[in-house]
Parts: C-alpha cells; sequence; structure tokens
C-alpha cells in the first residue's frame, strides 16, 4: 500500500507521542501538530497493516464535528490548512494536507468519555453475564443491538499505548477531576451524542456507540482529539437495522470481526490483514464520511 501513511517524521519539529494513530508534534509551547496517520488498532493493539486514507477520513470527520459542535462546546482546533501553519510544519503540506490538525495544546482529562445509545460489543457481553452495562443495571430481556430506552454514560480509564482500558464508575470520574468537571462532561458527552445520533438518522447512519475526549484550556472544559469518527465511534447503516444479531458496520468492527474470525489472542504483535478486508474497510470509511458530511 505505497500511498498509506503508517507514521511520519516532521523534520524540525518534537515529536511529543505516537500513539495508536495519531503522530502528535510540539509547535511551541501552546501549540501542537496532530497527524492522523493510516494506522488502525483494534483490541488496544495497533494492526501492523495501514488503510490508505484512513488519516484523512479522521481527520474530516472529526473537524466537520467540530464546527458543528462549537456552539455546544469549546474545542481545541486552531487551523487545519497546512499552507497557514507556522514554519517547519508548512513545508510538509503535502504530506499533511486533509489529515492534521494545528490544535492549542490542553490539559487532557484522565478519562474516556463512553456513550452508549445501543446494547453491543462489550456492553452487550456484559449486559448477558451481569444484567448490567459497566454497572449500570438495565431492564431485563434486552436483544442484542437493541436501542437503549435512554443513552448511557460508561466512562473508562485512558490505556497507554497495547494497554486496555479500564471502566470506571461515575463516582471515581469525581475522584479523578472533581465533581462540577464530571458533571459536565458527562452532561456534554450526552447531549453532543443525542445531537449528532439524531442527526445521523437523518441521513441514514446509526451511532450505537461512541466516545469523547475533553482537556482543560484557560480553565475551561474543551473537546480535543478525535470526534465521531469511525474509530471513536461505532456506525451501523440504519437500512436493513435489525435487533437481536450483530450489525454491518462503516467502522473497524469489520477489522475486529475479522480479527475474532481467525481467533487471534488479541496480544501483540497482531496479524497483518489481507488486501480485501483493506480495501472494503477503506470503502467503509469513506462512505461514512459521505453520508454525514455530504
Amino acid at each position: 500500500m505505497s500511498n498509506a501513511v503508517f507514521e511520519t517524521n516532521i523534520e524540525g519539529l518534537k515529536l511529543k507521542s505516537r500513539g495508536k494513530v495519531r503522530d502528535i508534534y510540539e509547535v511551541d509551547d501552546d501549540t501542537l501538530l496532530i497527524v492522523a496517520t493510516d494506522r488502525i488498532s483494534a483490541f488496544d493493539v495497533i494492526i501492523p497493516t495501514p488503510i490508505p486514507g484512513k488519516g484523512k477520513v479522521l481527520t474530516q470527520m472529526s473537524l466537520f464535528w467540530f464546527e458543528k459542535f462549537k456552539d455546544l462546546v469549546k474545542n481545541h482546533v486552531l487551523e487545519s490548512d497546512p499552507s497557514n501553519y507556522p514554519e517547519p510544519a508548512r513545508s510538509h503540506a503535502a504530506i499533511l494536507k486533509d489529515r492534521s490538525m494545528l490544535v492549542k495544546k490542553a490539559k487532557p482529562l484522565p478519562v474516556e468519555c463512553i456513550v452508549r445509545g445501543y446494547i453491543t460489543g462489550s456492553g452487550w457481553k456484559d449486559y448477558k453475564r451481569t444484567g448490567k452495562i459497566c454497572g449500570i443495571s438495565l431492564p431485563e430481556g434486552l436483544i442484542e443491538s437493541q436501542e437503549l430506552a435512554t443513552p448511557i454514560f460508561t466512562p473508562s480509564t485512558k490505556g497507554e499505548v497495547g494497554e486496555h482500558d479500564e471502566n470506571i464508575s461515575f463516582e471515581k470520574v469525581v475522584d479523578l477531576v472533581g465533581e462540577d468537571v464530571a458533571q459536565k462532561i458527562r452532561d456534554l458527552s450526552l447531549r453532543l451524542y443525542i445531537e449528532a445520533r439524531d442527526y445521523a438518522k437523518e441521513r441514514g447512519v446509526i451511532i450505537a456507540d461512541t466516545k469523547f475526549e475533553f482537556g482543560i484550556i484557560d480553565g475551561e472544559v474543551t473537546l480535543i482529539d478525535e470526534v465521531l469518527t469511525p474509530d471513536s465511534s461505532r456506525f451501523w447503516p440504519l437500512d436493513g437495522y435489525e435487533p437481536g444479531r450483530s450489525q454491518p458496520s462503516f467502522d473497524k468492527q469489520f477489522v475486529r470481526d475479522y480479527l475474532e474470525s481467525i481467533k487471534w489472542d488479541k496480544t501483540p504483535p497482531a496479524p497483518e490483514l489481507p488486501d480485501d478486508i483493506v480495501e472494503k474497510t477503506m470503502a467503509r470509511y469513506n462512505e461514512a464520511l459521505e453520508r454525514l458530511t455530504a
């Protein structure tokens, strides 16, 4: 996949971190350059096979939602056109185009803000075992992929690369960030999810669940990282949706399903993906972008 960007090396900028998908560079004391590569992870492990163009889809979709929600919550985006970046980033405009954002540096909160609107994935497994999702009691008799009467907030810790996130209670979130901030990020997460869910459904996409991240900038809770992308969410086509089974998806569930099918033990190193899985995944990502942002 010669046109894929597995990692970047921006000469003249200090690499701050290389995450599961994003390479983050220090521009100055207040500014970061976030570059979405074409890496893909599953079960918290980076897959050695990139998905060409994936980073561009993630960036363009995040920018769309940041703009859509800007009146609800501040975000960290300063600029996304590389021709307007300061040097030396501007000199790398060709590789940064459509897959990067210049952002204001935030103090990230140590919480993954997960909202679930449908019972699926690990939530379905948890419910079958305990009748609850992440400790939240739910009615008896729910079936796989069923829409919940009310979306639920199921936060987790942030695992480092190669580590699994750990579900935590709201009380633990309060311990980590304080009551006022905990209530704000919970309420914002639920409101953002509901607005996005309703918007997406009009465009033939079900957002089954998603993850938001927040940080503090100038003392204010700020939306950061990525927003409602195929990497941070489960997207299902509305057409053909049928509770009681797993659903076809626009997101990386497609890759997860393949890895489950080959009985990978979910520990590094991950296996390579075959060409047909790469091509189908690319098509899923691109269709999600088209449906939601066109």
